[in-house]
């Protein structure tokens, strides 16, 4: 009997397996591929969960994986629900909760696609899937877990398939094959607490942050690549927590974030906002500290083999002829890029982390066949 994604997808929904809480949803999905001869492994690290699924033998032939996450984000307000949250209720065609865009849908479709491939047709190879409960979180101890262990194991996967939402409006209308780097910077102008009433005896932090904030806002830092749109900086905070309106605050901070092309490295980056903080606290009078997040590099899987397997079967399963992209925010194929080559595809994801998160029933099933023909294809 065929494994159903969208009964997979309602009880991993059930599971309140908000980061890093782990809920039940991967020892359902071990459960599962364990029954169907699945070597399972968990790999917890610091309290994350993760799970290494593999069927069939490793050495000397070819491994495909799919990689995914069980974790979501908080519900937010419930009172904006329709439906319960963790309910998985299916209303006039659609399957309704947190996750089931981003992404347990993603996480079952491959789950029952791989289930039901080496049950019917047990390939020459092996297949290996790799879920993490850490994606919506630091993501320090899920897909790098995964990899240390894999790693240190001599695991090895050929080439991978992250199953995030990537289409804009309809299934089938876009592979992504790189994602942009993300850097966080967080600024601390420091000066002198005074009366406001005497600004002569304080050094006021906030016009000097306020300039160097407009001063970075302005800054075109490209016009995009070949692969790439243009990076962007954002001024995303500024804040004094001063709450007197009679006293010059001693401290102001401010966060910035930058999502960067192939034009660009983290360590350019850094150099290049060190340097403008610098500037502009000597011009003002005031010291900056900086410290930073790198959240990725960017990267890219050229256009090849891979995502011409995937573009064929999606092609076939909808009629449609995938763009290939690298929009979007990050994704864990940041950490996957560097053991082998990885592209991402998956439902539409104008859903995720809204109140009444949904998806339509029909694209969960679609999207299993479009799995299971990159596993025949693959594989043939």
């Amino acid at each position: 009997m065929a494994t159903d994604p969208v009964e997979l997808t309602r009880a991993l929904i059930r599971c309140p397996s908000v980061t890093p809480a782990e809920a039940g949803a991967l020892t359902i999905l071990e459960n599962l591929l364990g029954d169907a001869g699945f070597a399972c492994t968990r790999v917890d690290r610091n309290g994350i969960p993760n799970l290494f699924a593999r069927w069939g033998q490793a050495a000397d032939g070819q491994t495909f994986g799919f990689n995914g996450h069980t974790d979501v984000v908080p519900v937010g307000d419930e009172t904006a629900w329709r439906f319960d949250p963790f309910g998985a209720e299916v209303r006039d065609g659609w399957l309704y909760g947190r996750g089931a865009t981003d992404m347990k849908s993603g996480v079952a479709a491959f789950a029952a696609a791989a289930v039901d491939f080496v049950n019917d047709t047990p390939p020459d190879g092996s297949v290996v899937l790799a879920i993490t409960g850490d994606e919506e979180g630091v993501a320090a101890d899920g897909t790098v877990a995964l990899l240390d262990w894999m790693k240190a194991e001599g695991e090895r996967i050929n080439h991978c398939l992250v199953g995030e939402p990537t289409c804009p409006e309809q299934l089938g209308e876009m592979i992504k094959i790189g994602r942009r780097g993300s850097l966080t910077a967080f600024f601390n102008a420091i000066g002198v607490q005074g009366h406001s009433a005497y600004p002569h005896h304080a050094r006021n932090p906030v016009p000097a942050m306020a300039a160097l904030m407009v001063h970075l806002a302005a800054i075109t830092l490209d016009e995009g690549s070949c692969d790439f749109g243009p990076s962007t900086l954002a001024v995303t905070a500024i804040d004094t927590g001063n709450p007197a309106d009679n006293v010059i605050p001693a401290g102001c901070q401010a966060t910035v974030n930058i999502r960067f092309n192939d034009h660009w490295r983290s360590d350019q980056l850094i150099d290049m906002l060190r340097g403008a903080a610098r500037n502009m606290g000597a011009t003002h009078g005031i010291g900056f500290e900086m410290t930073t997040r790198v959240s990725g590099e960017s990267f890219l899987t050229p256009p090849g083999d891979l995502s011409d397997l995937v573009a064929k079967a999606v092609q076939a399963e909808t009629g449609l002829s995938p763009v290939l992209s690298t929009s979007g925010g990050t994704s864990d194929a940041r950490f996957l890029r560097t053991h082998c080559p990885v592209v991402e595809f998956g439902l539409v994801g104008k859903t995720m982390h809204q109140a009444n998160e949904r998806v339509e029933v029909a694209q969960i099933y679609r999207l299993k066949a479009i799995y299971s023909r990159i596993l025949r294809d693959y594989f043939a």
